[in-house]
């Protein structure tokens, strides 16, 4: 006070102004440190790249860089979603406004999505418009889930189209894009996609030029940021998983030049859009006013032989966490242990596979979202067995078609090569076993909670949903089913002997955890 004199309110405000100071000078330090963070994390982020510029008038390569190297497509794997839809729309199987079924598999699928609620319906329409703008997995499933009956089996038949159309080094295993180690492609293969989808589809092509569109009273906005932004840019699609970066396919049109453009490996979108804006105004130019070049056309759709190169092991991110949460996996930094439980595992033969959910119905009899108080509904598939009657005398199997004898015991000696049958004496099956699989097959109904390439993964899955809807599956039988993919296995995690209100209530646990579950009749 004796140094201020009189002039104490000039104290107070210069004291105030002092602490003001020292703490804007604060806050920029905490600024610059955190913006340092990001930017050391950017840069230390470093996808293996690839890009390629094709004249689509003369089909000339204008530029180049790992163009065949195997790369992972991430979200460009809906330019072939879309592309199978299209062929579909332009053959009169489906209408725009066919209304396709969501599954309890498409609901679980992780963001980006629409939320879409199994028993609900969504028109072929804003399923396009929902894929190109806000690139939704769940719409993506639904879409592959019409055309093929499974999602696996989609995959299968995408890959045949890439085959037919030269994408040689393409192999798909989902709709959507989400990370399969198996799913790869290259920028070459995803250029000539992109040129043949707006040559064969021109009525449905310009979808993809869609900047927003409304659902349910919410604005979607386009992740393609060029669109507007660059002259003569008309879509296609952009795409992102850890082990790929940020990807995009682009098309330019401009003073009747014609630039397919392809980067692979952004570590950010803001700089995959910056490599993707240089490679086109560095080569348009010198692009041909003149279409000289054949149309993309197909060829026959050749059988899956051999899959391409395996790509390097994916660098981790923090956002690869939440797929595997999605997908029933432990939380990150859990200490819950997994403990194990005893499952069987049966073999099926090579051509079983699943039906497709339902038929898709027509224009004048569409589906209804469920009312309010039936969120439990949950889609039933019913398997088709390719399995021989089951011989008179012997008791009922797991799946209700097979021999008791065929089926591995949960703590029996290995099952003998597929094809191969373990015999069994007649007096082997006591009345106790026989007793035990009657009372599975009048059960009626099974779960199927996964489906995996290693058979430790599937047994972890079943360990972990028993787990989580222990109420209902305490009782039940974990099993895992071996089926055949080519020149690789599959194993199926799945429980029997429920009832069907066990399973619906199992399901709808489940699907809290974001553990995917079907239904099956046995």
């Amino acid at each position: 006070m004796s140094r201020c004199g009189g002039h104490v309110q000039r104290c107070l405000r210069l004291g105030a102004f002092g602490l003001a100071v020292l703490v804007f000078v604060a806050a920029t330090a905490g600024d610059a440190d955190a913006r340092g963070k990001r930017a050391r994390k950017a840069v230390a982020y470093s996808p293996p790249q690839a890009s390629i510029v094709v004249d689509a008038n003369s089909g000339k390569i204008l530029q180049q860089t790992n163009a065949d190297s195997i790369r992972h497509p991430a979200s460009l794997t809906k330019i072939m979603t879309l592309y199978m839809l299209f062929e579909r729309l332009e053959a009169g199987k489906l209408k725009l406004n066919t209304e396709l079924p969501v599954s309890a598999h498409a609901a679980v699928q992780a963001p980006s999505k629409l939320a879409l609620k199994p028993g609900e319906t969504i028109q072929v329409e804003t399923a396009i418009r929902a894929i190109v703008t806000k690139s939704a997995n769940d719409v993506a499933v639904v879409v592959g889930e019409a055309i093929g009956g499974d999602e696996p089996t989609f995959g299968r038949m995408m890959t045949a189209k890439a085959r037919a159309l030269g994408m040689s080094q393409t192999t798909y295993r989902n709709a959507s894009g989400l990370p399969d180690e198996d799913q790869v492609t290259t920028a070459r293969d995803q250029a000539l996609l992109g040129r043949a989808i707006q040559e064969r589809f021109p009525n449905y092509y310009h979808y993809f030029s869609t900047r927003a569109f409304s659902f349910r009273g919410k604005m979607m906005r386009s992740h393609n940021r060029l669109l507007g932004a660059v002259d003569g840019v008309d879509g296609i699609k952009t795409g992102y998983i850890n082990a790929s970066g940020f990807n995009i396919v682009t098309s330019v049109k401009r003073n009747n030049r014609y630039v397919i453009a392809v980067v692979f490996g952004g570590h950010t979108a803001k700089a995959r859009d910056a490599r993707v804006r240089g490679l086109i105004e560095g080569h348009i130019a010198t692009a041909s006013i003149n279409r000289t070049a054949p149309p993309v056309a197909e060829g026959t759709a050749m059988a899956e032989n051999k899959l391409p190169a395996k790509p390097p092991a994916p660098q981790r991110d923090p956002r690869e966490d939440m797929v595997a949460t999605s997908q029933g996996g432990p939380s990150l930094g859990s200490t819950e242990p997994i403990k194990p439980i005893a499952v069987k595992t049966v073999n099926v033969a090579a051509g079983t596979r699943m039906a497709a959910l339902s038929a898709l119905p027509s224009d004048s009899r569409k589906l209804t979202p469920p009312p309010a108080n039936t969120a439990s509904v949950t889609t039933v598939a019913t398997v088709k067995s390719e399995l021989p009657p089951q011989p008179p005398g012997a008791a009922p199997g797991i799946l209700g078609v097979l021999p008791v004898s065929e089926i591995k015991p949960s703590r029996g000696p290995q099952l003998a090569a597929a094809g191969d049958k373990v015999p069994v004496p007649a007096a082997a099956a006591t009345p106790a076993s026989t007793a035990e699989h009657a009372a599975r097959a009048r059960g009626g109904w099974m779960i199927q909670v996964g489906a995996f390439p290693d058979e430790d993964n599937a047994k972890e899955r079943l360990s972990t949903a028993q787990t989580k809807a222990k109420e209902q599956l305490g009782k039940a039988d974990p099993f895992t089913e071996k089926i055949a993919k080519g020149d690789k296995s599959l194993y199926r995690a799945r429980f029997a002997g429920l009832d069907k209100d066990q399973a619906e209530n199992a399901c709808k646990n489940l699907k809290r955890s974001e553990i995917p579950c079907m239904l099956l009749k046995n």
